[in-house]
């Protein structure tokens, strides 16, 4: 075994606590953080409310369509033109 001078140790073992100093700041700030973002969810969704609705809807099923009837519904002018390549009614 070799000894090592005070000085070298004395310097090593600075360095190290300041590190772990370091370490600990960090362990700190990321609690920290955890929390707040954890809060700020919860605050976030404690915004909306839930809201049940019951109504009986009417519907007829005719061949494979479910067709519901609850007002006019457009769809845009994509639902107005007919493509071939994507008609899978054949």
């Amino acid at each position: 075994m070799e000894d090592v001078s005070y000085i070298y140790f004395e310097s090593t073992t600075a360095r190290m606590e300041r590190s772990n100093r370091r370490l600990w700041i960090v362990i700190i700030i990321l609690i920290v953080a955890l929390i707040g973002t954890n809060a700020g969810w919860i605050y976030y969704e404690s915004q909306f409310q839930t809201v049940e609705t019951s109504t009986q809807i009417e519907a007829q099923q005719d061949g494979g369509i479910n067709i519901v009837g609850g007002g006019d519904v457009n769809y845009g002018a994509e639902s107005e033109s007919h493509n071939e390549d994507t008609d899978t009614t054949a």
